[in-house]
């Protein structure tokens, strides 16, 4: 069965009507501002704009073909024979590109001229005429489309970038973990021996640096004195209860949850390739979320029975998402080549059956349906979908994904 989908999102407006005229006075006919909500479908499911007893069902056909848009026309909700009608559709994009589609009959529809690329965002205006009356309307088809104030992006930490040149790294995978970065964490004990008084701080306890964590009486002086915590974070380890004697072993252990790092382990076919200071994209094995980092240290040790080295990068955890224990996979860059276009590997996102940046013009963003080559941790090479010199979002991108979809403006296909 043929297949035919709107170009429409579910937030386009509702029809805009204007009054027949003649075509040297189609230019003059009043557009009215298109309203929030549904429109009329007609029977190819299409968009219905109607013009009294005249009406233009507005598709885009896109089985087994490239994007085309298809006209249907009807009088008193009758079909025309095709040949009878003349239409005209004129697109504009965000960025002010114009697109004029010219139509042809063809069976039953009027057939557009020319695909109709992605994303399907603009703002449109169809021209018919059958006979001496001619017929205007004006609507938005938006999609993947937001606006966000320029303070609004900062507080949510997106950053943007220019698409250009770049050197993309050939990629090795590794697989690893997410651990406490031992540099976060502190170790807190007993200034003097002595018997421990009270405990003020329990295993899992957030707390904050100089908060009081125990009492304890020193076995010499028979003073009590208080131990603070040095650092701020979480207790991941108390071995201390009251009564018990502090000596020389710690009472606590503080660690900075979003202070972690993701440990690798590379097994000799790989050692002689990966080095300490290449970077590296670190994935979750499953989801969208990435992280780009670099090889910091290799421990010093091999691990005897598979003579794999233990390879450390940062992993900054400031919204926590990252759990000490989480398996991660890396993708190492161990080989460069320069290419002319490329965007952060970050900064993709997945959009419908797309992987997507999301373009700035002003102070709104807009979907770029991609075609990508080769893919590196930090940037990936971009084959077509977006020009050379566009502004986009390349840092906490899936903020924009998310208010896209919390407002419903996708593609309905």
């Amino acid at each position: 069965m043929r297949k035919t989908h709107l170009f429409l999102a579910a937030l386009c407006a509702a029809t805009l009507n204007a009054c027949g005229q003649s075509e040297d006075n189609t230019g003059s006919t009043e557009e009215q501002a298109a309203a929030e909500g549904d429109y009329e479908r007609g029977p190819h499911n299409g968009r219905m704009l109607r013009d009294g007893d005249f009406a233009i069902e507005v598709t885009v056909f896109e089985d087994g073909v490239p994007p085309e848009y298809r006209l249907y026309a009807f009088r008193d909700n009758k079909p025309i024979d095709p040949k009878m009608v003349r239409a005209r559709v004129m697109i504009t994009r965000l960025d002010g590109e114009k697109t004029t589609f010219e139509f042809e009959p063809e069976k039953d529809y009027l057939r557009g001229q020319g695909v109709l690329i992605e994303p399907h965002s603009f703002d449109v205006v169809v021209a018919a005429k059958q006979g001496d009356a001619s017929h205007r309307w004006a609507f938005e088809s938006y999609e993947g489309r937001v606006q966000i104030a320029d303070e609004a992006a900062r507080g949510a930490g997106i950053r943007t970038e220019t698409v250009g040149p770049q050197q993309i790294g050939e990629t090795i995978e590794i697989i690893g973990r997410v651990e406490l970065d031992p540099s976060g964490s502190a170790e807190v004990g007993a200034k003097f021996p002595g018997s421990v008084v009270s405990l003020h701080a329990n295993l899992g306890d957030r707390v904050s640096r100089g908060a009081l964590l125990a009492r304890v009486e020193s076995s010499s002086s028979l003073q009590t004195y208080s131990i603070y915590a040095p650092i701020s974070g979480v207790i991941t380890q108390r071995d201390s209860n009251v009564g018990d004697i502090a000596g020389s072993d710690p009472l606590f252990v503080i660690s900075d949850p979003s202070r972690t790092v993701a440990t690798f382990p590379i097994f000799p076919r790989d050692i002689e390739r990966v080095r300490p200071g290449q970077t590296l994209q670190i994935r979750g094995l499953e989801g969208q979320r990435a992280q780009s980092s670099r090889i910091r240290d290799f421990l010093p040790l091999a691990e005897v029975s598979s003579q794999a080295v233990t390879a450390r990068a940062p992993l900054p955890n400031r919204d926590g998402f990252w759990r000490p224990g989480m398996a991660v996979r890396g993708l190492v860059s161990v080989d460069q080549r320069r290419v002319p276009l490329a965007v952060r590997t970050d900064a993709i996102q997945q959009f419908r059956d797309f992987r997507v940046v999301f373009a700035k013009i002003g102070e709104t963003y807009e979907v770029r349906m991609l075609e990508l080559g080769q893919e590196g941790p930090e940037w990936t090479e971009v084959l077509g979908g977006i020009e050379a010199g566009t502004v986009y979002a390349s840092e906490n991108s899936y903020v924009i994904k998310a208010d896209i979809e919390k407002s419903g403006a996708s593609h309905d296909h």
